[in-house]
């Protein structure tokens, strides 16, 4: 199983590369089903390996001036308070609620992934009529992306990237990259609260990141010969049926801490 489990990383990295986001999303289920790591040790575990993934494509997309560092500072700051906050609550919660809400999350993602993605350009963060009406969404956004991120290690670019998008006034590509630096810094904060607590294998988070790495940039090379809008309806297929496997199995069996 030690064997698949980090085959599957390699499976997570190349689905970043060649679709810009989502794969990471697996990182909980391998380190937990595969991996055999508690649901207590799986997600913060998951959040270095998110983070680091993050990282790594945020210094990418900053390098192509991909990046919106105003949008980034205005949903930074709640996003990094949620993320402590969703931290502090999955170390109370019972990992059966914390595996529950993952499988919705699960599902969430894989709705968001089957909706047209548009590339149109939109305005710059900061040109909007109406920016104080939009200051409370974009507060309230980001604090909930970062609960969640903190709660079950899932990044959030899947929420991130829309909400950029409607009330940052960014383009998908801007989105993404601003996306990436908002997931690096939520999952920094969860990890910041997490260590202590609770034990991290940083050997095996280090291993399975590297491999990632790796699969990030074969999928990225592989991404110009790919088409994008099949591997996405598949990939989303998998999260919807992944979704559905873990919660059956939470009704059915609960979840060890």
């Amino acid at each position: 199983m030690t064997i698949l489990g980090y085959a599957l990383a390699l499976l997570i990295g190349l689905s970043l590369g060649l679709l810009g986001g989502g794969g990471s999303i697996l990182t909980v289920p391998v380190l937990h089903y595969v991996l055999g790591y508690s649901v207590k040790e799986a997600i913060p575990m998951s959040l270095v390996v998110v983070g680091l993934t993050s990282g790594v494509g945020a210094l990418l997309h900053a390098k192509d001036a991909q990046v919106n560092w105003r949008a980034a500072l205005a949903f930074g700051p709640p996003a990094i308070v949620g993320a402590l906050l969703g931290a502090e609550l999955g170390l109370r919660a019972a990992a059966g609620i914390q595996l529950a809400v993952f499988a919705v999350v699960l599902v969430a993602a894989a709705i968001s992934m089957l909706r047209p993605r548009g590339d149109g350009a939109r305005p710059v963060y900061g040109e909007s009529s109406r920016p104080a009406r939009r200051l409370p969404f974009v507060t309230l956004i980001g604090a909930l992306v970062g609960v969640l991120t903190g709660f079950v290690g899932v990044g959030g670019g899947f929420l991130y990237v829309p909400a950029l998008v409607q009330l940052a006034g960014l383009n998908v590509k801007e989105a993404v990259g601003t996306s990436l630096v908002l997931i690096l810094s939520s999952c920094a904060a969860a990890v910041v609260r997490y260590h202590g607590p609770l034990t991290f294998d940083w050997g095996a988070i280090a291993l399975f990141s590297g491999i990632a790495f790796v699969g990030v940039f074969a999928g990225s090379r592989l991404a110009k010969h790919a088409a994008q809008p099949a591997l996405r309806k598949g990939f989303a297929v998998l999260l919807l049926v992944m979704g559905g496997a873990v919660l059956l199995r939470v009704l059915s069996t609960g979840a060890t801490p």
